[in-house]
């Protein structure tokens, strides 16, 4: 903004801007020799040597530093330097003096700094006898030596991690992911009670307690850390009661687990229901995947849960099996977990019986699937050739591309796939969406082939009841060409479905006026005027039932007439209710005017309803 707004200073009615005040900063970064105030309770920092990287020690981490501290007349009270002893204590935990805390969380690894902290930070009025006098102002040269971190895992003090060996690399494990772990749990005195050098798991499922699937969430892989675990998140007020190898927890007890996260399988859901899983065996190369329309060779086994196999393609010097991403050449289930695969990605794909063979089964190469069945593929992909992408084409290939796709729509309409045939025209318009390149006679073949695209999309979300996309799509349609009968009547279907019965009246009067032969239109007429019956049919019903509701609870209950009151008020409600969507379909010069005589309308409604039904029950 051009105007500098100024604001005034507490106490004062005079203004100062923002740059006449000095804020000290909280992390200040120093060069060797400075000194500068952390926060604002008098605590000041004097860099003596440079730290490495960029990274500073946060709350709850466990720090070692040396350090020698001294009053401000350089009489020494304390040195860990001199004792050959580092300190080791946690952040924000109370161990150490407050000036500490706040100071040792603006170092680096490596870092050498002089800190002044005032009594307050300190040890206060009673100062810490017989070395540290009252209201002392001490000075600290600390080096901070390293740290580890340790987090609350659940932000509730329920598990605390700490990190004894970084993973590798920045992915965390998911709910659906299977992972391999190995950990040692002990109860505080040390007592083990449970040790696995080895076990895989489903996150989401978990294994011996709860800490274990939540904190893995948090690790990367060859990760290892030492868990502090509450009840809460270990076996709670009933403990555990084992026969065996492993020892029992008794109620209410805390452990310590070291824990180890060897690897992950990623598993991933295709869709909500989470009935196509795929897990990644191998990972593949690069970034790419195939998209729709693209061709890919991969390698095929195809098993029943208990292992039967029923088909294998690929193998033994054959080619590998070869199809058309979204095309309906596979199964549903083994379409769209190919989308998602880089080549040379090896992976298991586990689809049930919906996205499968469904009720009926199939008879494979080597075995029968039965009905409502899940199947198990492993998949290879070995290589895939995706089609031109639009940012790749020119203006003429763009033109080309749209009409294949528009086309290709047109065939899945005709079968009855409208979901497909949907994909189709949005992938064709797509191409030619942006047109400021195109020559004025690649504009005009545009311009055609996005109404007809939209026009065809719109009959595909009817078929599929997404009535408010195909009234957006009539919408652009008639933004382009106003007269057109097709977006106008489909429209108007979209808008008697949405019950939007004066809008879609309007559509087919404009309709008939272009075309009154229009066969369909007529038709359409004829179902919004049935529509418009039941409509009416249904508020006669809603008002009477009120009236009778009104005259029953008014003889049988002594808080009838309150009763009858608030049905009043209902129905004088659904009346206003009734003017409101009268007033917003008429035009705007026309509805100062008729605002007013509504208003009076229901205004007088508001008075005489009450009375009729006072006299008529």
């Amino acid at each position: 903004m051009d105007d500098d707004f100024e604001f005034p200073t507490a106490g004062s009615n005079e203004m100062e801007t923002a740059n006449d005040v000095d804020l000290p900063e909280v992390n200040p970064i120093l060069k060797v020799g400075e000194e500068s105030e952390i926060g604002n309770n008098g605590l000041k920092k004097k860099l003596l040597k440079a730290g490495e990287g960029w990274e500073n020690p946060n709350s709850g981490d466990e720090v070692q530093v040396h350090y020698v501290g001294t009053l401000l007349d350089g009489t020494k009270f304390d040195s860990s330097v001199d004792s050959g002893n580092p300190l080791t204590f946690k952040l924000d935990q109370g161990q150490v003096i407050k000036g500490w805390d706040e100071g040792i969380k603006t170092m680096k690894k490596g870092e050498k700094a002089l800190f002044t902290i005032p009594p307050e930070l300190a040890y206060g009025e009673h100062g810490s006898p017989p070395t540290i006098p009252p209201n002392a102002t001490l000075q600290f040269e600390v080096e901070l030596l390293s740290w580890t971190s340790v987090k609350d895992i659940c932000k509730d003090g329920g598990i605390f991690k700490k990190v004894l060996a970084e993973g590798e690399g920045w992915q965390n494990p998911k709910d659906l992911d299977e992972v391999y772990v190995k950990y040692e749990a002990r109860l505080e005195d040390g007592t083990l009670v449970s040790k696995e050098d080895g076990v895989e798991f489903t996150v989401k499922d978990g294994y011996f307690c709860d800490a274990l699937s939540k904190t893995v969430k948090t690790m990367k892989k060859g990760e290892k850390a030492l868990l502090t675990v509450k009840p809460q998140y270990g076996f709670g007020e009933k403990g555990r009661t084992v026969s065996g190898d492993e020892g029992n927890v008794p109620p209410n007890v805390s452990l310590e687990i070291n824990l180890e996260l060897v690897s992950w399988i990623t598993v991933s859901a295709m869709g909500k229901d989470q009935k196509i899983l795929k897990k990644i065996l191998k990972e593949g190369e690069g970034y790419d995947r195939p998209n729709d329309g693209t061709t890919v060779h991969v390698k095929l086994i195809g098993k029943l849960p208990d292992g039967t196999v029923f088909l294998r393609k690929g193998y033994d010097d054959d080619p590998p099996f070869e199809f058309k991403v979204d095309e309906d050449q596979v199964m549903e289930g083994l379409d769209r977990s190919v989308k998602t695969m880089k080549k040379g990605e090896v992976s298991l794909v586990i689809i049930q019986p919906e996205y499968a063979f469904g009720q009926s089964g199939s008879t494979q190469e080597l075995a029968v699937v039965p009905g409502n069945s899940a199947v198990h593929y492993e998949v290879e992909m070995v290589s895939f050739v995706k089609e031109k992408e639009s940012w790749d084409m020119n203006t003429e290939e763009k033109i080309a591309a749209s009409g294949k796709k528009k086309e290709e729509g047109n065939i899945w309409f005709r079968t009855g796939k409208y979901a497909r045939a949907s994909q189709r025209y949005e992938k064709a318009v797509g191409f030619i969406e942006y047109d400021s390149s195109f020559s004025e006679e690649e504009k005009e073949q545009a311009k055609v082939l996005k109404v007809s695209c939209n026009l065809n999309n719109a009959a595909c979300k009817l078929k599929l009841k997404n009535y408010k996309e195909a009234e957006k799509l009539c919408t652009k349609v008639l933004e382009v060409d106003g007269n057109n009968i097709k977006a106008l009547y489909r429209r108007a279907q979209a808008y008697i479905n949405l019950v939007e019965l004066e809008l879609a009246k309007k559509d087919i009067k404009k309709a008939l006026e272009i075309d009154p032969n229009n066969r369909d239109v007529k038709l359409g007429y004829k179902t919004l005027m049935e529509k418009v019956k039941e409509y009416n049919r249904k508020e006669a019903q809603f008002y009477g039932s009120m009236i009778a509701k009104m005259s029953k609870l008014e003889q049988s209950t002594p808080s009838g007439a309150a009763a009858k009151q608030g049905l009043v008020s209902l129905t004088i409600y659904r009346l206003s209710e009734k003017v409101s969507q009268t007033v917003a379909l008429v035009k705007s010069d026309q509805r100062v005017m008729l605002i007013g005589l509504l208003s009076l309308l229901t205004i007088v409604a508001a008075v005489v309803v009450p009375v009729l039904y006072t006299k008529m029950y």
